[in-house]
């Protein structure tokens, strides 16, 4: 009986070590939690096989010059054009969502929203409790950035120590956690923090026009801004070699196997020495190692003060926009998709200018279309007949539909619809209705279409990437928005 006794107080104190361990593992986990500000814990079931049925990749990024940004409305960015080439390799659309100044990307990630955080990330302990991480792509040096008014430059940490100078950072940064490390070993260093929002590109901007300090930043962010930007003064390094790689959802290990393969055909490391692929090479030149004139070229002045400028011809659009109630930003999205912006692209089909405007359903001469005005006014004309024509549909519904029939016809559209309907389903929501064109590419379904065969998948890529563009424009000029109404 004591004996029973004994066993059963032992186990009764082993039970209360486990309880006391896990709550002070969950005690950690909750407070790297806290200082990542991450309110969704659970990430969705959605891992490659997902993504490769929808045929959507969606990346989670930042609007800054080494990572997303528009030039005479034509998307860059060393992350974007990295993720692109990933997609096309795989038959995908890329989808990108830009932060917004009160998005936080490990929610936007675990949520659904968005499948890789592509953001120049370290890889820290910290973020490693909340995603998971494909292999490194980048090794990058962490390292003082001052105003040059700040004299004399410090030179060491002990120096930026002993003059308390303000070092201004973001709360989630990978930077932040250095300055607490760097702390618990002596030093006392003023840290200014400020929103996650502010993204390093736009504290290096603030550090150069006086506004701060000094702030940290990684040493290819660097170069990119002093680039373009006068008034900045390198300071000591603080942390060698941090990993930079792409953040997924912990249970996307599917996912997180193809970026790795992909990944380590473009950079891996051989004797102790990085070996980087031809394309991963000619994106570092054109996006990092350049000098002056690539730099502003990529990253021009007024995209740097998010002056909201979309493309050459936003004023047109504008005009013609209100005078016919439709979304300027839809038009400026259409023809970057139809022309890249170019007034002299004809297609295949002979379709003409900025929006690709066919002559047959025009109602000037073809060589007319040649004019960026009377292009835009023709293809919105086009637009809202189309938009009359669907207006009994839910308005949050319409413009994949009316982009549809703008792309591949009303006659296949309709052909759609129908099919829709056969399989009992809603044929005034657009998602049957993509489903729908794509079973009009099998014989079984087009046979009885009235309209016959049609390249359904090209139309249901065409419309996701106009529309991603179209709330991409919309998140760049709120941003813009904000940055003026803060200078």
């Amino acid at each position: 009986m004591m004996l029973k006794n004994k066993i059963s107080q032992h186990l009764s104190i082993a039970f209360c070590i486990v309880l006391i361990i896990t709550s002070c593992a969950n005690k950690r986990n909750k407070t790297k939690r806290n200082l990542l500000q991450v309110t969704v814990h659970e990430p969705v079931e959605r891992d490659w096989k997902a993504i490769k049925k929808e045929g959507i990749l969606r990346i989670i990024t930042r609007y800054s010059s080494n990572t997303y940004f528009l030039h005479q409305g034509r998307e860059y960015g060393f992350e974007y054009e990295m993720l692109k080439h990933f997609a096309d390799k795989h038959n995908l659309a890329l989808e990108v969502v830009v932060m917004n100044s009160d998005d936080n990307p490990y929610d936007l990630l675990n949520s659904g929203t968005g499948d890789i955080i592509a953001a120049n990330y370290a890889i820290t302990d910290v973020r490693k409790e909340i995603v998971d991480f494909t292999e490194p792509y980048n090794f990058v040096s962490q390292l003082f950035v001052f105003s040059k008014s700040l004299n004399p430059t410090p030179q060491s940490l002990q120096e930026i120590d002993s003059r308390n100078i303000p070092i201004t950072v973001r709360a989630n940064s990978s930077y932040y956690h250095r300055l607490l490390a760097l702390n618990k070993e002596g030093y006392s260093f003023n840290i200014n923090l400020v929103p996650n929002n502010n993204h390093t590109e736009a504290l290096l901007i603030d550090v150069s026009q006086e506004k701060i300090m000094a702030t940290i930043a990684d040493d290819n962010i660097f170069r990119v801004v002093d680039n373009y930007m006068n008034n900045l003064k390198k300071g000591p390094v603080i942390h060698q070699k941090d990993k930079i790689a792409w953040a997924v959802r912990k249970n996307a290990s599917d996912l997180k196997k193809m970026l790795n393969d992909f990944i380590t055909q473009q950079f891996r490391i051989e004797d102790g020495r990085v070996k980087r692929s031809a394309f991963l090479n000619i994106l570092r030149n054109r996006y990092f190692n350049r000098g002056k004139r690539m730099a502003q070229y990529y990253y021009p002045g007024n995209i740097t003060a998010f002056s909201g400028v979309i493309s050459p011809f936003d004023e047109i659009f504008k005009q013609i926009g209100d005078s016919l109630g439709i979304d300027w930003l839809m038009l400026a999205a259409i023809a970057a998709q139809e022309s890249q912006f170019n007034p002299n692209a004809t297609g295949w089909a002979n379709a003409i200018g900025l929006m690709q405007v066919m002559p047959l359903t025009a109602s000037v001469d073809s060589s007319a279309l040649f004019n960026p005005k009377t292009n835009i006014r023709q293809a919105a004309r086009i637009l809202n007949y189309h938009l009359k024509r669907l207006q009994y549909i839910p308005e949050s519904e319409q413009w994949p539909f009316v982009l549809a029939a703008y792309n591949i016809g009303q006659g296949h559209l309709a052909d759609a619809r129908r099919l829709a309907i056969d399989f009992n389903q809603n044929p005034n929501e657009w998602e049957n209705v993509a489903d729908a064109f794509l079973r009009l590419m099998n014989r079984k379904y087009f046979k009885n279409a009235r309209y016959g065969f049609c390249r359904g998948v090209i139309t249901v890529k065409y419309v996701r990437e106009i529309m991603n563009r179209y709330e991409n424009y919309k998140t760049i000029l709120k941003l813009a928005s904000a940055s003026r109404l803060e200078s």
